[in-house]
């Protein structure tokens, strides 16, 4: 999407988060910029408003938690928070927005469907909330962060558990034997990726990755949960032993 259908989608965009008036959409455009198209044009990517917007949206939504839930200690809000800003979440609600339209994508990328991709999907949100940050302060980004998405999202009275824990647990009382993750490291220091796969009694369940180990384990677990047809990542596990 380009042109005048462009820049409007983009001042929508911003008057969810209470900009009513944007003449200027310049600010925010390098948000939907991915990396493999600045690789061809030489234009600057998505990837530091992204880091950017990483922290911001944590501290948004640890500070919402902290308000929401008094009483639940760190590891209950630790747990709480994953299950919000997980990229799978992010990319659910950025697809609702419409990200999916704006993110413009290289050649190679756009062909294998990048722009619905749910890690590309997942980083563009970030950055545009990196994005608001900078050129519209903490209060836009906080309304944008919370009523977007923050509050969307199920919070039941139990802290969730994570991929990993549920699949423990369901290993444990159903395959008799304990999850193991074999690790692999695919990227560089300038673009980390990490492979893993998990395996229960030497037979492999799921696999998955992501930009740290501990990411691509839950990515491993999340994927082995799902092929036995257990829920997602933001419920809880109901096979406890």
């Amino acid at each position: 999407m380009r042109g005048d259908a462009r820049q409007r989608r983009l001042r929508s965009l911003l008057a969810l988060a209470g900009v009513r008036l944007a003449p200027d959409v310049v600010a925010i455009e390098r948000a939907f910029v991915h990396e493999s198209l600045a690789r061809e044009s030489g234009e600057a990517s998505n990837e530091r408003l992204e880091f950017l917007g990483d922290s911001v949206l944590g501290a948004i939504t640890a500070a919402w938690l902290f308000e929401r839930f008094p009483n639940e200690p760190e590891g209950g809000l630790t747990l709480r928070k994953a299950a919000i800003v997980n990229d799978a979440e992010l990319a659910r609600t950025a697809r609702r927005l419409g990200f999916q339209d704006l993110v413009l994508v290289g050649t190679g990328m756009r062909s294998a469907g990048g722009s619905e991709n749910a890690t590309v999907l997942a980083d563009a949100f970030e950055a545009f909330i990196g994005a608001l940050y900078l050129r519209y302060g903490i209060e836009r980004a906080r309304r944008f962060v919370l009523c977007e998405h923050v509050e969307l999202q199920q919070h039941s009275g139990e802290a969730p558990l994570d991929a990993k824990t549920r699949l423990q647990h369901h290993a444990q009382a159903h395959l008799g034997g304990t999850p193991s993750y074999r690790d692999e490291s695919r990227g560089t220091p300038q673009q980390p990726e990490f492979f893993s796969r998990v395996e229960v009694n030497g037979a492999q369940l799921g696999s998955g990755s992501g930009t740290s180990k501990k990411h691509a384990q839950q990515a491993a677990a999340e994927n082995a949960l799902q092929g036995i047809g257990m829920a997602s990542a933001t419920q809880r596990g109901s096979e406890r032993t």
